[in-house]
């Protein structure tokens, strides 16, 4: 499926209420994540527009060239949200470097996944996913040892590299 088919099938579902898994990749599935800069800009990215009430963020992981995150959006739409991250890195390596790639992107054409996640279980199923995308790919042993990931914010209670919003997610009762 190329690119300006997917757009066209890519259906959002903006039901209030409904957390969301989001995935988005970098042009060509190209590493361009794997820099410390870039990275640095993506969480920067993140965690401004989380700071502005636009949606409480539970999971993230930055792989070298895709992106996951678990949300529940507040004050906006998936769209808008992914547009505001996705430019303010853009923009900021296509400032600093002149061109993101040979190609003059930085992301992939198209709104990426999304996954409305609406049970308990859906939620934490998909922030263990979240967790441990970067051990399934033999990056690291543990899921708290990856730097760009939200795993030691929930195992230690950190806000490191960035804040979640820990309190807003809802609890897995164990039976």
């Amino acid at each position: 499926m190329d690119a300006s088919s997917h757009r066209k099938s890519c259906i959002r579902y903006d039901v209030p209420g409904d957390a969301h898994f989001l995935t988005f990749s970098c042009v060509d599935r190209r590493p361009l994540l794997r820099d410390q800069q870039s990275a640095s800009w993506m969480m920067e990215a993140i965690d401004s527009y989380r700071t502005r009430g636009l949606f409480d963020l539970w999971a993230f992981v930055l792989m070298p060239e895709h992106v996951h995150l678990v949300i529940w959006p507040r004050q906006s739409s998936i769209s808008d949200i992914l547009k505001r991250i996705k430019q303010s890195v853009a923009r900021k390596v296509a400032r600093t470097r002149g061109d993101a790639t040979s190609v003059g992107r930085f992301w992939q054409p198209g709104g990426g996944y999304d996954r409305n996640l609406r049970s308990v279980d859906d939620v934490h199923e998909k922030i263990e996913y979240v967790h441990f995308n970067p051990v399934k790919r033999g990056l690291v042993e543990n899921p708290g040892d990856w730097r760009w990931s939200s795993a030691r914010c929930w195992s230690e209670g950190v806000a490191d590299p960035i804040r979640i919003d820990r309190s807003s997610c809802p609890v897995r009762l164990v039976t």
